[in-house]
């Protein structure tokens, strides 16, 4: 079982999460109110040692169990000044008055730990006579933690110093020896006082269970009794045996055992009464995989009960079949429990699913053939799209649904298959059929709950394999061309996803150097890093001709497909950076789209005049094409080359007016890429890196478009582009407080332009101010990449056994282009 949010350590103790335990100054805790460190060892791989392994143990004081999700076990050598040397991110549940132990480096001659350790963290090797230890109220590494007599850090709950060591409370604690550790002379008690509160004493390791027996023998017991009701086995440690029907066997994919659920159980369950999987999962170990029992056999299995990384494991050192006939199990009929504690009851069982459920993260389906569901009928929203960062209680109610409606679809393997598992076809994806983010999914086969990586899933009952029929299906949600918006012209936006004529062979040809991405036979696909002699960025995209026309056909399709008037583009080519005109990529894709749509179909913005070459702007840049057929020109572009933008992309504005219509009918439309939320510092806000310098653009933005309605003497624009911000996010809601409207989410609310981390949401967007927004008649988004598995796009071509790339518009680039419908006033 997996260690929940909310534990049951005790009958009638509520469980505390760590993030609301006091960090009080001086990183103790005198009254007694949350964990404590509470022993510390670290003489575990030293000749002579009493045990075989470092540990900390912790000693939670208080009368309620507290959840250690959250937290960890962070260490600093006796002399160190910035980060720790190890870090033990925690998991599981402290019950109150309780114990809870952290094995560290292991390696000595000492004996073995008298207890099982709660949390195994073996990269992490203590000092056996100074240094200290944190008990950090985060997950990763410490930022660098002051040094001395501590007066406060925020992120430390509680630190133990030893021996001669430059980080402590108030003194250090004695050193211990390889025979000795040090611990709380009486436990709890914590006076801000290191030396004061700990002592040198014999080791005596105690884990959650409390004191320091060696595990029992459970002798014959039910797989209920072995799952329990908790979020842990109530009989870890313990061998035992046990009897079942084999529900799933993996002999092959890297599972290496099966899963064992009582006969007659499943069906129609009650999850409100039904408290105790009925099924739990028997590890055979890499060398006896292939003796796993085939599916419906009737086994007894001896072995030792283990928690595995959240997961209740039989290790099995004998199984042998019953030759007696069990009751059928039946898949259990249930919709998807929003809590742990339901998900906990129904651990390795076979369950028939019940209720819709739609795609929501397709993006490590070609490397572990995963696949984000949500429950509903729609993929899970981005917090900030939908909800205003700074209402916490509006971000935390998104996070919490998120949380209950996410389950992920496994393959039945731990293969990755963007390394080993390269020469063999990836499951769920074929050549023919799609598999999309928003598709409905029709179980088609029982599935079994499992729990690992972190994550909640459903396994089908072997490892799934690209000739086996998959036990689910994904529905067909692909539009050959946008939904009709109305209105006589239209407007869109698109990033083309570092479209770079200039490829990394001819950045290598020129005397720069590059690195790559692969595919798996060695050849170079897409640039990972290119450079000149003085440190400067080169291009981005393709690695050679060959692939940039693979690229290419995609965007060409796309955008030819688009019926779109005027398209601003983002993340294509500043050929100012390469030796040629600003111009000489965009007019690349400019010959292309005529190529295939017949001449003189396209025309490009030119970069004005003024400007000079622009050899300072990063080596992305913004653009405008359109079609003269339809639209012209009105007078030269202007670039906003204001300093706001200097760790961004300028915005690119031009005039246009239909192509029979008077210049009353002019309207300016301004393309935009504002700074990623990749890097440069996070304000804490939850939007990404950079969230201050977007705001400053975004204030830029607005008065640079004051200055292009005076210079173009129209009172009508538009912002379009790729603006990194989520529709709620602060950069947008003053470009809001400024008189603009995100068109998409007024005009297409429920559609969104990108998708992260098993979420959706817009960071494309057009705006419109408010005598722009007169002209709207309608907008949508067309899902033809952001939706897409990423092994479609060019970037991925024969990185597995099966070829995924398709001269079509589908995963052209990582964004979706939204497309805005106008009325100019001319027909």
């Amino acid at each position: 079982m997996k260690h929940s949010m909310v534990a049951a350590a005790a009958a009638s103790a509520l469980a505390v999460p760590a993030s609301l335990l006091t960090a009080i100054p001086a990183s103790a805790t005198p009254d007694g109110s949350t964990v404590v460190i509470s022993e510390v060892y670290g003489a575990g791989a030293n000749a002579g040692a009493s045990y075989d392994q470092d540990f900390v143990e912790l000693f939670n004081p208080t009368t309620a169990a507290v959840d250690l999700a959250g937290t960890s076990i962070q260490y600093r050598s006796a002399t160190g000044i910035s980060d720790p040397t190890g870090v033990a991110d925690l998991t599981g549940t402290i019950a109150a008055g309780g114990h809870f132990l952290v094995g560290l480096a292991k390696g000595g001659t000492g004996a073995d730990l008298p207890v099982a350790p709660d949390v195994q963290a073996t990269g992490i090797n203590i000092s056996a006579s100074k240094g200290t230890v944190f008990l950090a109220d985060r997950t990763g590494a410490l930022s660098a933690p002051p040094t001395g007599s501590l007066t406060g850090d925020p992120q430390v709950l509680d630190l133990v110093g030893f021996g001669a060591t430059n980080t402590f409370e108030t003194a250090a604690a004695p050193a211990p020896s390889s025979t000795s550790s040090i611990s709380r002379a009486a436990e709890g008690t914590d006076t801000d006082d290191n030396a004061a509160d700990l002592s040198a004493g014999a080791p005596s390791p105690a884990a959650a269970g409390g004191g320091s027996e060696p595990p029992g023998e459970g002798g014959t017991a039910t797989i209920e009794q072995i799952q329990g009701t908790g979020d842990s086995s109530p009989m870890s440690g313990m061998s035992v045996v046990t009897s079942g029907l084999v529900t799933a066997s993996y002999r092959t994919g890297g599972f290496n055992g099966f899963y064992l659920q009582t006969p007659g159980t499943g069906g129609d369950i009650d999850l409100a009464t039904h408290h105790a999987s009925d099924a739990v999962f028997v590890y055979l170990g890499g060398a006896r995989a292939d003796s796993a029992p085939p599916v419906g056999s009737h086994v007894t299995v001896s072995g030792t009960v283990s928690e595995f990384r959240g997961l209740t494991e039989l290790d099995a050192d004998d199984v042998t079949t019953d030759p007696d006939a069990a009751p059928a199990v039946k898949p259990a009929t249930v919709v998807w429990p929003r809590t742990d504690a339901e998900r906990e009851s129904l651990e390795g069982m076979l369950i028939d699913p019940q209720g819709d459920y739609t795609v929501s993260d397709n993006y490590a389906t070609n490397q572990y053939a995963e696949i984000g569901l949500a429950t509903g009928d729609h993929p899970l929203p981005t917090p900030t799209d939908v909800a205003d960062p700074h209402d916490a209680a509006a971000i935390a109610a998104v996070e919490t649904d998120n949380a209950a409606r996410l389950i992920t679809l496994d393959d039945g393997a731990s293969t990755n298959f963007l390394t080993s598992g390269k020469d063999v076809p990836l499951p769920w994806l074929t050549q023919d059929h799609e598999l999309r983010v928003g598709a409905p999914v029709r179980f088609t086969s029982p599935m079994v709950v499992d729990y690992r990586n972190n994550l909640w899933k459903l396994q089908p009952t072997g490892q799934l394999t690209a000739a086996d029929a998959a036990p689910a299906t994904f529905g067909h949600t692909r539009q050959d061309a946008p939904a009709p918006t109305g209105g006589n012209l239209h407007l869109a936006s698109f990033n083309v996803l570092n479209y770079f004529p200039t490829t990394g062979a001819d950045w290598v040809a020129s005397g720069g150097t590059c690195t790559w991405y692969d595919d798996r036979e060695g050849n170079h696909i897409t640039v990972k890093n290119c450079t000149d002699a003085a440190g400067d960025d080169g291009p981005r995209g393709a690695a050679d001709q060959a692939n940039l026309e693979r690229q290419q056909i995609k965007i060409v399709h796309a955008i030819n497909h688009l019926g779109a008037d005027i398209v601003s583009l983002e993340e294509i080519e500043n050929s100012a950076k390469f030796a040629h005109s600003r111009d000489w990529a965009v007019a690349k894709l400019v010959d292309a789209l005529n190529a295939e749509a017949g001449a003189h179909t396209w025309r490009y913005v030119p970069t004005p005049p003024t400007a000079g070459d622009q050899s300072d702007e990063d080596v992305i840049r913004t653009a405008f094409i359109y079609k003269p057929a339809r639209v012209k020109a009105v007078g030269p572009s202007i670039i906003d080359d204001a300093p706001a933008f200097d760790v961004a992309r300028d915005p690119l504005a031009q005039a246009f007016a239909p192509r029979r219509g008077g210049l009353d009918q002019r309207f300016a439309v301004i393309v935009n890429h504002f700074k990623s939320k990749g890097s440069g510092p996070d304000d804490g806000t939850g939007q990404g890196n950079s969230n201050p310098q977007r705001i400053a653009e975004a204030d830029e933005l607005t008065q640079f478009a004051d200055r292009v309605q005076a210079t173009y003497h129209t009172p009508r624009v538009f912002l379009s582009g790729d603006f990194n911000s989520y529709t709620q996010e602060d950069p947008m809601r003053h470009l809001y407080a400024a008189g603009y409207t995100d068109i998409g989410s007024t005009e297409a609310p429920g559609e969104y332009t990108y998708q992260f981390d098993g979420m959706v949401g817009s960071l494309d967007h057009v705006l419109a101010n408010r005598a722009a927004l007169g002209m709207v008649r309608g907008a949508h988004v067309w899902n033809i990449n952001s939706v897409e598995p990423v092994a479609l796009e060019y970037s991925r071509y024969n990185d597995n056994a099966t070829d995924f790339y398709a001269p079509d518009p589908f995963r052209a680039s990582d964004h979706d282009p939204l497309v805005v419908g106008i009325d100019s006033g001319s027909r």
